[in-house]
């Protein structure tokens, strides 16, 4: 598996509308009580209303990151890219091997606490839990 390097994040450099955004798999089928241990944190700026800043991504593309968490996994690290569609997706493989996991309407979905969002993974679309915002 290809590591993605990361220069670290200079938090001063960065706008303040960053955020540290942790999602959870939120109750579903196979996860009754939900799955805290299945999540990605991401780091995005928000607006006013909490949706993503998509003019703020197209200047701090970099600083848009994404670590997907799994039992007994590896983290994944990645990149929040923003798809000539409007769309939003996780990028994790430089090589362009892996498939990426799509933001199910990321784009009019606001990042609060306690929302739910949907992200098209390899075996499916799943539901997750919006648990923590906080400013970087």
């Amino acid at each position: 598996m290809n590591r993605v390097a990361f220069k670290p994040l200079q938090n001063t450099a960065l706008p303040h509308s960053f955020r540290h955004i942790r999602l959870e798999r939120a109750r579903e089928r196979d996860h009754p009580e939900g799955a805290s241990a299945i999540a990605y944190i991401m780091v995005a700026p928000l607006d006013r209303v909490s949706r993503i800043d998509a003019e703020v991504w197209k200047t701090h593309r970099d600083a848009c990151r994404v670590v997907r968490q799994r039992p007994c996994q590896e983290d994944q690290l990645g990149h929040l890219v923003h798809d000539p569609s409007g769309g939003w997706r996780f990028h994790y493989d430089v090589s362009g091997v892996a498939a990426d996991e799509a933001g199910y309407h990321f784009g009019d979905e606001r990042f609060r606490l306690g929302e739910y969002v949907s992200v098209r993974e390899a075996d499916g679309m799943h539901p997750y839990r919006v648990v923590a915002v906080t400013p970087l």
